[in-house]
């Protein structure tokens, strides 16, 4: 189950997946590296490269980034 009664919500990945859509919005961009984009979340929450990469992932199956060559791109 993806919605719980967890008191510790920020540490799930559709929390951190709104974080990235967030952070892709801001940087105003349509094509991103990996790494540059954990960095710049990294530098506003605390978050773990398991927890993003898998927060990626679900992002990944909602549609809303795809991979192209070795950047990913954003589809919203």
């Amino acid at each position: 189950m993806i919605i719980s009664s967890d008191i510790h919500p920020q540490k799930k990945v559709y929390y951190i997946g709104a974080l990235i859509i967030q952070e892709l919005k801001q940087l105003g961009t349509t094509e991103f590296d990996f790494f540059n984009l954990y960095a710049a979340l990294k530098e506003k929450e605390n978050i773990s490269m398991n927890l993003f990469s898998l927060s990626l992932d679900w992002l990944f199956l909602l549609g809303a980034i795809d991979k192209k060559k070795n950047k990913l791109i954003v589809c919203f």
